[in-house]
């Protein structure tokens, strides 16, 4: 690697990726944290792991990586300042929703640059990950952020830009779609009678559960749910309403689609 990893912001995400890295053995002093207010764990942790914190771009530096991990309505003014950062060698990766290949060369110049869109769960070690990567990275750069990426979950690279938008909408939206359907999940339990708080547990674990046996079981979705399903029984009851014409596939279909849409739109 050209020059050092820098990594702009230490939130959730960016923080995450932080802890990531050096659990995976990545050398703090590899790593320069540009941040004006980390919180005080995240700013212990960048201390305790031989890290740089800066508060604003360093001068003199050129970044072999720069990783952006900032939310995407403060980039029109986090970028300007770190067009300095950006080399012959650096690439650019960008995990902000929104923010195409276009706008970032617009304030760092050409690059070779990287968008990915991770998701909330890489805050615990399992997420996934979806990249483009514009035509200027080169492979061995490629190979150095998968590595990068990676250690939130597993990551997947879409040939075109615009695949990020649809990526966004399934994956990078779709903890909140869970975390809906738990709440659906309680809210019909206690309308079947349960104690609200007794109702929500078990839509709680019943959906982790599930999600760890999809996680570790080497069989697709639609096994495991036939596995669960007796012929006459209730859970074919209950498919019966889920996967009829009107059940649970078409408003899928229209949640993602609408999403997607959105995405489209802040990109544009």
């Amino acid at each position: 690697m050209a020059g050092p990893i820098v990594l702009v912001g230490a939130g959730n995400m960016g923080g995450a990726m932080l802890t990531g890295w050096l659990k995976a053995g990545l050398g703090g002093d590899r790593v320069i944290v540009i941040d004006p207010g980390p919180s005080e764990a995240m700013a212990a942790r960048i201390a305790e792991s031989g890290a740089r914190h800066m508060t604003t771009a360093p001068a003199g530096v050129t970044a072999g990586i720069l990783f952006l991990a900032v939310k995407p309505q403060v980039m029109e003014a986090v970028l300007p300042p770190l067009k300095g950062l950006v080399g012959e060698g650096t690439v650019v990766v960008s995990v902000a929703a929104g923010k195409t290949i276009g706008f970032l060369e617009s304030h760092l110049g050409s690059a070779g640059m990287v968008r990915a869109m991770p998701n909330t769960p890489a805050m615990v070690g399992r997420g996934i990950t979806g990249a483009y990567a514009n035509p200027r990275v080169t492979e061995a750069q490629r190979a150095e952020v998968h590595d990068l990426l990676k250690v939130s979950g597993p990551v997947e690279w879409v040939a075109e830009e615009r695949d990020i938008d649809a990526v966004t909408a399934v994956s990078g939206s779709g903890p909140a779609y869970v975390f809906y359907l738990v709440e659906c999940l309680g809210e019909a339990g206690r309308k079947a009678g349960l104690p609200a708080d007794l109702a929500m547990r078990l839509a709680r674990e019943t959906v982790a559960g599930a999600g760890e046996l999809l996680h570790q079981s080497p069989d697709d979705a639609a096994i495991l749910r036939r596995n669960v399903t007796s012929p006459g029984g209730t859970t074919a009851a209950a498919l019966a309403v889920l996967m009829a014409e009107d059940g649970m596939q078409p408003l899928f279909d229209k949640a993602v689609a609408a999403a997607k849409q959105r995405a489209e739109e802040l990109a544009s």
